[in-house]
């Protein structure tokens, strides 16, 4: 029963020989026919280099070296697709997410008709406004999205090969992994997991603003809808203002006000820029995917050192 455990690499040198060696030890207590893919990123610290030297000491260690930094996401995908395990294991290697969750995951996949075993952080981390920020995220994210998308769910996750092969059908180029996760349907089961801190995240307030978009008009086309019933809004507003001055001209009421005027002036023009930027969104994510550009270029796959020759994409 081959498991693969795939994990991807961006500033992980400080955690990847802790990480192979707990990964190693938990495998070998399910199965002795396992391998552990590690996918660079573009990572650029001395990630690909220590991954190599562990590679010399654990003949397991696949490595698949991205030609640059591409995403998590598309990362993640990489490793998926080259995943040849019946069970696939999914982590960060940053030991946040514990590779001992391997068993509890495994034990849990044991019963009957269960393809996806998942973790749901128990409490988020971070301090009160990345808790707050983020449960009010989630709140109006769920509220937009037409999909069933679990909040605060963890990267680590056991799959059966059936529920990866779905998964890597999806050949969107602008990914958001679990959504993807989602929409692949199958029966998954979520698990209350706590995950540590190791410091600070790679993922900064605009890279977290940028993803939110992401995933939002990767997964839901509802946007467009509220800006169609924003301009009914708008439309009955105008009217009601219109037939106000002109029953306040009727009645040869003077009419003043053209601070408050040019105010509202500059609320509608807002509200048009902001409708032409989702329009703007939607446009760019149809350009992109429209270029069918490849997802992620591998430069090089380096299989176990027993095997003798190096694959290069």
């Amino acid at each position: 029963m081959k498991i693969s455990i795939v994990s991807t690499m961006y500033y992980s040198q400080d955690y990847l020989e802790e990480f192979c060696e707990r990964c190693i030890k938990t495998a070998s207590m399910i199965t002795s026919e396992y391998e552990i893919i590690l996918v660079n990123d573009g990572s650029p610290d001395g990630s690909l280099r220590n991954a190599l030297s562990l590679q010399k000491k654990y003949t397991q260690i696949v490595i698949i070296d991205l030609s640059r930094n591409f995403g998590h996401h598309k990362a993640i995908m990489t490793g998926l697709q080259h995943a040849k395990g019946e069970y696939v294991f999914l982590i960060d290697c940053d030991l946040e997410e514990a590779p001992e969750l391997l068993t509890e995951y495994w034990n849990a996949i044991q019963s009957p008709g269960i393809d996806v075993i998942f973790g749901i952080q128990s409490a988020r981390k971070g301090g009160w406004f990345e808790r707050t920020s983020g449960r009010l995220f989630y709140w109006l994210f769920l509220k937009i999205i037409s999909v069933n998308y679990p909040a605060n769910s963890l990267t680590a996750r056991l799959m059966t090969s059936r529920y990866v092969k779905s998964v890597t059908k999806f050949k969107e180029k602008e990914l958001d992994i679990w959504g993807v996760f989602v929409l692949a349907g199958y029966n998954q089961k979520a698990m209350e997991v706590t995950k540590s801190s190791k410091g600070s995240s790679t993922y900064t307030f605009r890279k977290k603003l940028r993803m939110a978009i992401e995933m939002i008009t990767s997964l839901s086309h509802r946007p467009l809808y509220f800006t169609f019933f924003f301009s009914i809004l708008f439309m009955i507003i105008s009217g009601a203002s219109i037939l106000e001055i002109v029953y306040q001209k009727y009645m040869n009421h003077s009419s003043e006000g053209w601070a408050s005027i040019m105010a509202l002036i500059w609320f509608v023009s807002g509200i048009i820029l902001f409708i032409l930027g989702i329009f703007g969104v939607y446009l760019s994510k149809m350009f992109l995917e429209i270029k069918n550009r490849p997802l992620t270029q591998v430069k090089e796959v380096y299989p176990p050192e027993s095997s003798n020759d190096k694959h290069i994409h």
